[in-house]
């Protein structure tokens, strides 16, 4: 089994438009210092206005070749994040396996490794990582959207994974059989919705294609830092084309999804519970109190924050060590600031982005990057450094996993 995985060939397709130069090498880096390094990876610049990445181009191209990676680095005009993936997957025609990123992805240095070791079963066609912040202790907002993305994957997404149907895979880390991407490559770049071409939610198309074909399912042991986004305006526009790709994607699996398959009815189950979540939330708040002078129960102040704090308890699962656990508990505690926002402004953007759903511009980093990796606790090293040779000891992270009941230790990216 060991013998077949390692005789994959694994790509990287990396896209890159006006990111911050530091975030992007410091994903690069991640890349050098793999257990299971990959066999090449692709990095395509779609026509970045904020720079053209000559240092960070110039120390890749002799770390790459210094670690035996293959790879190549194209610059294009500006077609969005799927037509530079195109670009990776055509100058890659021998891959068995694409491993998708973006470009302030930081893989944890078993990452490959453990992305690619579902693959060993034939019938998984796509596996999503595990995405953490990397600059979880930016600020309040940081907290808060990394303890939501965090408690999601690992609540939702593995109930998904349970049955093999995860409906979207993360950006930051996932991979799928390269015959899935190849074989779909044509509606993938010409994907069109009310006539318009669609230029967000790749990483649920793709999924949607390996679910057509088997197994979707999630590896809580692959390991991914990205950046969240540090001002609300980021946040609302990420979350506003989250909510808009989702809607599309929703159309399209009622539509192409069998009902045979398990990811069609937890896809149904999903949007029965919105309505009722929202009949139920109208009737209480409004129906009750003025037909019937009811006021709302009590109980409605106080379950949703105990439930929330239940699943929250993954969170602290995740046990980092350049983070204290007093840290992250406090960032636990912060759970009812994370369901007061889900119940009042993402509960608006979300109907706000379903009924905009035609408007499909991509929206974030057109003007430069949104989140920088500032000198100080994330900074990369001296441009030549190459972090696998450092001899100082590497931090790790402790995923605790209820499914196999292991510790993992995953090294986290030197800060």
């Amino acid at each position: 089994m060991l013998r077949q995985l390692d005789e994959l060939h694994v790509s990287i397709l990396v896209p890159v438009y006006n990111e911050d130069p530091g975030y992007l090498r410091l994903g690069l880096e991640s890349f050098l210092r793999q257990t299971r390094r990959p066999d090449s990876v692709h990095i395509v610049d779609d026509g970045s206005t904020s720079s053209d990445y000559a240092e960070v181009r110039a120390w890749w191209e002799q770390a790459a070749r210094q670690a035996g990676v293959a790879g190549t680095w194209q610059r294009v005009p500006n077609g969005g994040k799927r037509h530079a993936q195109a670009h990776g997957v055509g100058v890659s025609p021998d891959a068995d396996i694409y491993i998708t990123c973006d470009s302030d992805s930081c893989f944890a240095p078993n990452a490959v490794a453990e992305i690619i070791a579902p693959f060993a079963r034939p019938r998984v066609q796509s596996v999503a990582g595990i995405v953490i912040a990397t600059n979880n202790r930016a600020n309040l907002l940081a907290r808060i959207t990394d303890l939501w993305f965090t408690t999601s994957q690992l609540v939702d997404r593995s109930g998904q994974s349970a049955v093999g149907a995860v409906t979207v895979n993360s950006g930051p880390l996932a991979a799928y059989r390269a015959e899935v991407v190849r074989d779909n490559l044509g509606s993938y770049l010409n994907e069109r919705f009310l006539g318009r071409p669609v230029m967000f939610s790749d990483d649920s198309l793709l999924t949607l294609y390996a679910q057509e074909r088997g197994l979707t399912v999630q590896q809580p042991s692959a390991v991914v830092f990205t950046a969240m986004p540090e001002k609300w305006s980021h946040f609302t526009r990420m979350y506003l084309r989250w909510m808009r790709g989702s809607t599309i994607r929703s159309v399209w699996r009622m539509k192409y999804l069998s009902p045979a398959r398990p990811a069609f009815w937890l896809h149904l189950m999903r949007w029965f519970q919105v309505f009722l979540v929202q009949m139920v939330t109208a009737w209480l708040l409004l129906v009750e109190p003025i037909a019937f002078d009811n006021l709302p129960p009590t109980s409605m102040l106080w379950v949703p924050f105990l439930i929330g704090w239940a699943q929250g308890l993954r969170y602290l699962g995740v046990i980092r060590s350049d983070e204290r656990i007093r840290s992250r508990a406090v960032t636990w505690l912060m759970m009812p600031l994370a369901i007061i926002l889900a119940w009042t402004a993402l509960r608006w953007l979300r109907w706000y982005g379903m009924a905009t759903c035609a408007r499909t511009g991509w929206g974030t980093r057109q003007n430069g990057a949104e989140v920088s990796l500032s000198a100080g606790p994330t900074s990369v090293p001296p441009v030549g450094a190459v972090p696998a040779q450092r001899s100082s000891p590497t931090p790790v992270v402790k995923l605790l996993d209820p499914e196999s009941e292991q510790t993992l230790e995953i090294a986290l990216p030197r800060r």
